[in-house]
């Protein structure tokens, strides 16, 4: 018989029988011509294709879940897994078929081996309906996935087959195999433990085929890794290659090397589920104000830079996050160890998504950026099309209502509105203290002179956009500086709104995160916030119970409140529905957050401040608490920005100083988990950004068991 005869065959036969009978002496004399991917290989009606609906029928969207393993003390349960199995066995038996149709120019080696892999799969899938018929389950009484199908017919090429089949889907049944059969054995199904470790022995050396003729026909300029990535079409991504657990030393057996097992270990992309896009942009105020970006300091834009890893820690495992480049595998693999689930990468180019990126062939859930201004808007709008609605594209048109949402002077005259609107408590701010705008010098000056004749002799003028501790000025003497009154006027003469407020002698800054969703306003949580005397960040910190009160250094400061972190949240109760009404009429979704303080009066006495700014975006405080979703109860966790100018640990042997301190962290700090089934943190520092790419800044997240400690040090941090 001729391959080509047999291979048509197994791919048109509508038996299993013939599909999977042996195919005896085969010559290759006559190949014949390139066959085009039929729709769906021939099969028996019971073994046809489930039909694709709704979510299904989106390209790359698996049409059949992995069988999980519970239950497997029930035979039921063990047969539906096989049944699962052979399905997948049965079709990689199709899909090499098909590839010995349609590359009959292939070399001869090659497709004998291709042959000689045809032949194990056929046995495979006999040995799992034997087993699956001891467990009382028929081939072809349940439903089947034609989803791997779908991925790998239409290959265009040999490379495209060996990238697709063996050094994807049979790779990743490396893990798969011995997940289950360890799964297996431990129910005391011995049988099928053994299969499965026959199974795993043959998958080694398929690998170690499709690579050796990988290597062949790959960019010889490119290593394993690169050209891998480069060569799978979307849908198909190395996410595919991997189980839950990755088992290196069976990729080693079959000839991968260290440096492509360890890429694939920390690769994160969606197998199905449309991601949401993630962008760092720290500086939104900045592009709300018009300012031309080339006039941030260099020292802002490295930290936009450096930082551009941490909406990882927003996001989920598949989401993608766009960077200007891809972190080490080195600081991914300490993020795996610390249980921090790691997204995809996507590199931009020059601040822009490339034109060669994925994003722009697959469905997109939705975007979301650290802030939504002009410099994300710009960036991000490639991506409407991707969106699945229009409510999702209107977040890329920020209209003046909702960039108003970001100005100091919205913040001052909500609060004040409300305060108006509530009776006066001795423990909250008055109206007094609420800053209020200005349009003019004469209205600047006739405020200052107001606050003044009150007894607050220090004032604090603030530009309606601005960044955290900058963009502001405070008037400590008698009477301003000439040159303060020239940054008023300046500032004002530009068509800017300014902001004046008395100097309040804060006692303890907190923040309030909020999640905004249609008319639906959720509270995430509160963080305490560090800032330097400048107002700049320092830290942010979260207790153990930051669901469902304010931080205990702001309730400690009222003991004359009876149960204060109850008649705060009453506070927020009158509040938050009057903050989610004037959100969402401006059509703002997404984070929130609210700075607030505690402050002691001029009398002695001491109130809260309940809203100092808001941020219509994410912020630390945010960040915060979405880390400690991995922290475990009892614990808290506090957020921390180093510069580079005070790191403590110097360069050593050419280390440079970032490296050298987190080395030394993990020796002092190292990370402890515990819980099941998830590890949790208990305690320990994990560096947020990659202190190997980190020029001027890096990010640590301190988690200790009990109260956090946001003022105190760390051996090798001040």
């Amino acid at each position: 018989m001729e391959l080509r005869e047999f291979a048509e065959r197994v791919l048109f036969a509508s038996s299993i029988e013939e599909k999977l009978a042996p195919p005896g002496m085969l010559t290759d004399e006559r190949p014949g011509p390139p066959m085009e991917s039929p729709i769906e290989p021939g099969r028996p009606a019971d073994l046809r294709f489930k039909t694709l609906r709704g979510s299904d029928a989106v390209p790359g969207t698996p049409d059949a879940a992995f069988p999980g393993l519970r239950n497997l003390d029930q035979g039921e349960q063990r047969g539906r897994i096989l049944h699962f199995f052979a399905n997948h066995e049965l079709l990689a038996v199709e899909i090499m078929a098909l590839a010995l149709l349609r590359f009959p120019e292939a070399p001869p080696a090659f497709r004998q081996g291709v042959l000689h892999t045809l032949r194990d799969e056929q046995e495979h899938t006999r040995w799992y309906m034997r087993r699956m018929q001891d467990c009382g389950i028929r081939f072809g009484e349940l439903p089947v996935s034609g989803h791997l199908w779908r991925l790998l017919a239409p290959m265009p090429s040999p490379l495209d087959y060996v990238s697709g089949l063996p050094l994807t889907f049979e790779q990743a049944n490396l893990d798969f195999s011995r997940i289950y059969g360890r799964a297996f054995a431990e129910a005391g199904d011995t049988e099928t433990a053994e299969l499965l470790a026959r199974i795993h022995h043959d998958e080694i050396a398929h690998v170690a085929l499709g690579l050796k003729w990988f290597r062949r026909w790959k960019d010889p300029a490119l290593d394993d890794w690169e050209a891998y990535r480069a060569q799978l079409q979307f849908p198909l991504s190395p996410s595919r290659a991997k189980g839950p657990e990755l088992h290196p030393e069976g990729r080693r057996a079959a000839g991968l090397d260290d440096v492509f097992i360890r890429q694939l270990g920390v690769f994160g992309r969606s197998r199905g589920r449309a991601p949401a896009v993630f962008l760092f942009n720290p500086f939104a105020e900045h592009a709300l104000a018009g300012m031309d970006p080339s006039r941030l300091s260099r020292v802002h834009r490295q930290l936009a830079r450096d930082l551009d890893i941490l909406p990882a820690h927003l996001s989920r495992q598949d989401d993608v996050v766009l960077v200007h480049e891809n972190p080490t595998t080195e600081f991914l693999e300490s993020l795996q160890e610390a249980g921090l689930p790691i997204p995809e990468f996507d590199c931009l180019e020059n601040g822009r998504i490339s034109s060669a990126s994925p994003l722009h062939r697959r469905a997109i859930a939705t975007l979301r950026p650290w802030a939504w201004a002009p410099d994300s808007i710009e960036c991000l709008a490639p991506l409407a099309e991707r969106l699945p609605s229009d409510a999702g594209r209107a977040a890329l048109r920020l209209d003046a209502e909702r960039a108003a949402l970001y100005g100091k002077a919205w913040s001052a005259n909500f609060l004040r509105s409300w305060l108006e609107r509530i009776p006066p408590e001795p423990w909250l701010c008055p109206l007094a203290h609420v800053g209020t705008p200005v349009h003019s010098l004469d209205d600047a000056r006739s405020v200052i002179a107001s606050i003044r004749a009150r007894g607050h002799h220090r004032v604090v003028v603030k530009a309606d956009l601005g960044m955290a501790g900058s963009n502001q000025i405070r008037l400590w003497e008698p009477e301003p500086t000439a040159s303060q009154w020239r940054w008023i006027e300046s500032n004002v003469g530009e068509g800017r709104r300014l902001v004046v407020e008395p100097w309040l002698e804060r006692l303890a800054d907190f923040s309030l995160q909020l999640e905004q969703s249609e008319g639906d306003l959720k509270t995430v949580g509160y963080t305490g916030l560090v800032n330097d005397l400048r107002g700049q960040f320092v830290a942010n910190f979260a207790e153990p119970r930051h669901a469902s009160q304010p931080p205990t250094s702001v309730a400690r400061h009222f003991p004359h409140v009876r149960g204060f972190s109850r008649v705060f949240r009453g506070l927020l109760d009158s509040l938050l529905p009057a903050f989610a009404s004037a959100f969402h009429a401006a059509g703002h979704q997404g984070p929130i957050g609210i700075d607030a303080f505690a402050y002691r009066d001029t009398d002695g006495s001491v109130r809260i401040k309940p809203i100092v700014e808001v941020n219509p975006r994410h912020t630390f405080g945010r960040l915060t608490l979405e880390l400690m979703r991995h922290v475990a109860p009892g614990s808290s966790g506090t957020l921390r920005l180093i510069a580079i100018r005070s790191c403590p640990v110097p360069s050593e042997a050419g280390v440079r100083p970032f490296l050298s301190l987190v080395q030394q962290i993990k020796r002092t700090h190292p990370v402890i988990r515990s819980g099941n089934p998830t590890p949790r943190i208990v305690s320990g520092v994990i560096p947020l950004n990659d202190p190997e790419r980190a020029e001027a800044f890096l990010a640590l997240f301190h988690v200790q068991s009990g109260s956090p400690d946001p003022t105190g040090s760390m051996p090798g941090i001040a």
